[in-house]
């Protein structure tokens, strides 16, 4: 079993928290800790006790940010999940701990009758499995064999002629989930001002958390980067963040690419979702789009892919196994035969410019 380690101040949080943790038998409640100190000093004292930590933000004594900066300084690399809540000072905070390091955020409803809804239990469980790389109960072929030995990773490209109406631009299109809060702000700011290209971004997250991730970015950044707003015409050098709660789609009019947002229902549980994304791009006047994938769970974008593949140029870029959070989506991507180059996150940056034909 799993063992975890719940940091919180709120009793009955606590309560929550070990009642869903106790319902699944991969898992078990090992310490709880009431703030941040005690937490940090159950870390210290037990290391290699706990295979993962739930952890509050907002708490006496040491916060969850203070926690984690400690965390970094002395190295330790365990997994942890941050709990958080859904108000502006939350989706800040909760930016800066994906950025610390942690493994991964729930949104912690905003009653305590959510709380025990099954929304906030399967996210938590599903967190803490691909945390603790638990086994999925039902999953009879969790030990298949790497079918990643079959990908070719192409030296080089070339891009073949579009016929047709084609508009001589180029579109980058990411996708990303677990880990990819920290990704983009080690691959962003390695990217020039000018990349040649508008740039869309899908990460998972729920509304209230993309605006924070954007301005952060945009903080850290040579390129221009804004959450996507609905009717956005696609601008050469601008990168668009996805907003959380809505699924984005691109639509062309009189030679041009904007951004429709709706409220569409989730896909798989996901909104946005990578796979409506790639799939609104089929058909499209682009020369050339680039797909990338970094870490992140499950399997989003694979099918969208695979699908604009068979009506536009694309070339496929995907982050490799040691460098992701959780090796999920570019693994999928990579094991349907659709990527192009397999790179460490440092490496990607270059391959993008290099892609677009910027020098």
């Amino acid at each position: 079993m799993k063992k975890i380690l719940i940091i919180d101040d709120s009793a009955l949080i606590r309560r929550v928290l070990s009642d869903i943790i106790k319902s699944d038998k991969r898992f078990q409640v090992k310490d709880i800790a009431r703030d941040g100190l005690e937490g940090l000093n159950l870390l210290l004292t037990n290391k290699g006790n706990y295979d993962a930590v739930i952890l509050d933000i907002n708490m006496p004594k040491m916060n969850g940010l203070e926690l984690l900066a400690e965390l970094v300084r002395v190295k330790n690399k365990i997994p942890v999940i941050v709990v958080s809540t859904l108000v502006k000072e939350g989706a800040s905070e909760t930016i800066k701990a994906l950025e610390l390091g942690a493994f991964d955020f729930v949104l912690k409803p905003d009653s305590y009758a959510k709380v025990r809804e099954e929304v906030f239990k399967n996210n938590l469980i599903d967190s803490l499995e691909a945390a603790t790389k638990a086994l999925p109960l039902t999953d009879k072929d969790a030990n298949a064999s790497d079918k990643m030995k079959a990908v070719k990773v192409a030296k080089e490209f070339v891009y073949p002629k579009r016929l047709g109406a084609g508009n001589g631009k180029t579109l980058i299109a990411l996708a990303c989930s677990t880990g990819g809060p920290k990704a983009l702000q080690t691959l962003i700011p390695l990217l020039p001002h000018k990349i040649g290209a508008s740039m869309l971004i899908v990460q998972h997250m729920p509304e209230g958390f993309t605006k924070t991730l954007a301005d952060r970015l945009q903080e850290s950044s040579m390129v221009n980067v804004k959450e996507a707003d609905d009717g956005d015409r696609l601008m050469e050098n601008q990168l668009y963040i996805a907003k959380g709660g809505y699924q984005l789609r691109i639509k062309e009019q009189s030679g041009e690419s904007f951004i429709s947002l709706e409220k569409d229902p989730p896909r798989g549980g996901l909104r946005p979702c990578a796979d409506i994304m790639y799939e609104s791009l089929m058909g499209s006047a682009y020369d050339k789009i680039v797909c990338v994938v970094l870490t992140g769970m499950g399997a989003d974008g694979t099918a969208g892919i695979k699908q604009l593949k068979q009506t536009n140029n694309v070339y496929v870029i995907a982050q490799d196994e040691p460098t992701c959070t959780v090796y999920g989506m570019p693994r999928m991507v990579a094991e349907a035969g659709l990527v192009d180059e397999v790179l460490p996150l440092d490496q990607i940056a270059d391959a993008i410019v290099k892609a677009t034909g910027v020098h």
